[in-house]
């Protein structure tokens, strides 16, 4: 029962981040958000530090479950525009609905671990079935250092994601089959 309530607990602190920002998050605003009684987040999680390294515990797990579905249910792509349309498919799960609270409570959470190591500890990208099929495709390609590029290409793809959700809009295509193009690319002097 703990552990279910801990789970409810940290998915209502999700919420509150993602709508309320760091400031919006206490105690009782994850009461509110989980229709819980006035102090059960607290006995539970009693401080900051626990409510935070609940949430993004949390937020790990579920992220990690989405990515390894997604990787799963996509076969290794076979062309760069197979790997364009998977990523724009993710892209869009970022940006709208369930992803789009999750991405905003994760790059809060991410400024938030600059203060606080043991988050970045918990922060730090884990390999996936969506990694692993990206990589993949990469050394199928002859890319050199597949492993490097994938994690670039992934980290620019996650910078976009920042971008549109602070700004607004969606990634078009073809931004991402420039970096598609970008991982692909032989460097220079090959």
């Amino acid at each position: 029962m703990a552990s279910d309530r801990r789970t409810v607990l940290a998915d209502a602190a999700i919420t509150v981040l993602a709508e309320e920002g760091t400031r919006g998050l206490t105690h009782r605003a994850v009461d509110r958000a989980a229709g819980l009684p006035s102090g059960t987040t607290s006995a539970y999680l009693r401080t900051r530090t626990a409510l935070l390294t609940a949430l993004v515990h949390r937020l790990v797990e579920r992220d990690q479950a989405e990515l390894q579905a997604l990787g799963e249910a996509t076969p290794v792509p076979r062309s760069a525009e197979e790997l364009t349309e998977a990523i724009a498919g993710f892209t869009e799960l970022r940006l709208t609905g369930d992803g789009r609270q999750r991405s905003l409570a994760r790059y809060a959470c991410t400024v938030e671990s600059a203060r606080h190591p043991e988050l970045r500890e918990i922060l730090v990208p884990r390999d996936n079935a969506a990694h692993t099929a990206v990589r993949a495709f990469l050394a199928a390609q002859g890319v050199a250092e597949a492993e490097a590029r994938a994690l670039t290409l992934l980290a620019c793809v996650d910078g976009l994601v920042f971008d549109r959700l602070v700004g607004g809009g969606h990634v078009a295509r073809q931004e991402i089959r420039g970096l598609v193009a970008a991982a692909l690319r032989k460097p220079d002097g090959d």
